[in-house]
């Protein structure tokens, strides 16, 4: 933006924090940008100020002393409903992100702030604001206690997937979560459901990949009484039960295809049939599906609907493994600790904090939790040890040594004039082939290069991998 532009194109800025250092801040970020920063120190003030003199955009604080930001936020949505908000906060959880991309936040940030993502931020919403003078008005939110999503983590990614559950949770379009087994999807599809229109409504699951093709359909539609042999019965299926509600579809791309063409017509136009029968029923379902394939490469192959992918793909949400957010493994382990230990007081030991950060975990946020538990059944002192760590963490913690011993390897490896680069290269390739059980793709991940690149190193090294 240009800071010479006339005083008539100035935007207005209004900071609601308890801390008045904080508008300042906001001054000197801004110091080249054509605007006008205002700060206040109580969200009750912040009201009065809007009510008087309006704002192009609002920075609020979701802890401003005593006061709820987000009550603020709600009174806000009330009798401002175009204002553009900005959440801040200086504690990421999962509620507070979702909550606050529900009510219609532009944007939901932490502190303390990375200075170009902020401008980038402030820039767009300054440029919505000037162009969209009048945007149409959110939904607010219900004042009733929300459910709480169970998702842990303060990594940028997780924050992403917060503002994308906030988000999509205010319509009823169809979800699809992609993301390695283990990751999560079930944690994001309930924090979906919880904090939608749906959430008094029934909410149910089912695994696609856990059921015989010979049941699904009766799991998904029901069955009329001798449909089949053992139909002893009538039975309700799981769309019939979620009328209204939510219905959770898990491993979606391990479904048949001739019943992917069934869920097809349920979707278009809500009909369905059970098994064995020829009256046509009717339900009202949102669907959020989850797979931890390739649905795009499925299609080429022709084993899933093209039609069917784009019907269930209208917002897609990507979960990160755990491997690409370190930052969040601490926090998981201590919940699942303190949701195992059953008031003994455990601790983690540094050692073992430590150990916990170096492991890859191949198996995501569903193996954290398994070896939190475990750790908690073999602890037989106040803190929990790397000796109550499953043998393959336990190793890999001692094989990583200190600086010199890596260096000892390099050179042992490399033997008397031999290439230490080449050497180094090779160990490390190595080390995240084993890491990744031989999967070339993954140890790629790991190491943040191309699965073209890996290839090449693990080819030159004469290592074996698969693709």
């Amino acid at each position: 933006m240009n800071p010479k532009k006339s005083l008539s194109s100035v935007q207005r800025i209004l900071v609601v924090d308890d801390e008045a250092d904080v508008a300042y801040s906001f001054q000197r970020v801004l110091a080249e940008e054509p605007v006008e920063v205002a700060g206040v120190t109580s969200g009750i003030e912040g009201l009065k100020r809007l009510k008087k003199e309006g704002y192009d955009l609002v920075l609020l604080d979701v802890r401003i002393g005593a006061e709820n930001g987000m009550e603020i936020f709600r009174q806000i949505r009330k009798e401002h409903p175009r204002q553009l908000v900005i959440v801040m906060t200086a504690h990421g959880t999962a509620q507070t992100a979702i909550e606050a991309m529900k009510l219609g936040a532009f944007d939901y940030i932490l502190k303390p702030f990375d200075v170009p993502e902020l401008l980038s931020i402030l820039r767009r919403a300054l440029q919505t604001a000037a162009s969209m003078r009048d945007l149409v008005p959110r939904e607010g939110a219900s004042s009733a206690e929300e459910k709480s999503p169970g998702l842990i983590g303060a990594s940028p990614a997780m924050q992403k997937i917060y503002k994308l559950v906030g988000q999509v949770a205010r319509s009823d379009a169809a979800v699809l979560l992609i993301g390695e087994s283990g990751t999560g999807k079930e944690l994001v599809a309930r924090a979906i459901y919880a904090n939608s229109s749906r959430a008094a409504r029934p909410y149910v699951a089912i695994n696609c990949a856990a059921i015989p093709d010979a049941l699904l359909e009766s799991e998904l539609f029901g069955h009329e009484r001798g449909a089949f042999t053992g139909a002893m019965g009538q039975r309700i299926g799981k769309f019939e039960r979620a009328d209204g509600g939510t219905i959770f579809l898990d491993e979606i791309g391990d479904m048949p295809l001739a019943l992917q063409a069934k869920l097809l017509r349920v979707l278009q136009n809500g009909e369905f049939q059970r098994v064995g029968g020829d009256q046509t029923l009717h339900t009202q379902v949102r669907v959020i599906a989850a797979t931890n394939r390739d649905l795009a490469i499925l299609v080429k192959e022709k084993s899933f609907r093209e039609d069917l992918f784009y019907r269930i793909n209208v917002v897609q949400i990507q979960l990160p493994p755990l491997r690409e957010r370190n930052e969040d493994i601490l926090p998981l382990a201590e919940h699942f600790l303190r949701r195992a230990e059953k008031d003994r007081g455990l601790k983690f030991s540094t050692a073992t904090k430590k150990a916990l950060q170096g492991w890859s975990w191949p198996g995501n946020v569903r193996e954290l939790e398994n070896v939190v538990s475990r750790a908690v059944v073999c602890a037989a002192a106040e803190s929990i040890e790397p000796g109550d760590l499953p043998p393959e963490i336990l190793g890999h913690a001692a094989a990583e040594g200190t600086p010199g011993d890596w260096w000892k390897k390099v050179q042992e490896a490399a033997g008397k004039d031999g290439d230490l680069l080449a050497a180094g290269e090779k160990l490390l390739v190595e080390r995240a082939l084993n890491e990744a059980g031989g999967n070339v793709k993954r140890a790629s991940e790991i190491l943040g290069v191309t699965r073209a690149a890996l290839r090449t190193r693990v080819d030159r090294h004469g290592l074996a991998g698969q693709d």
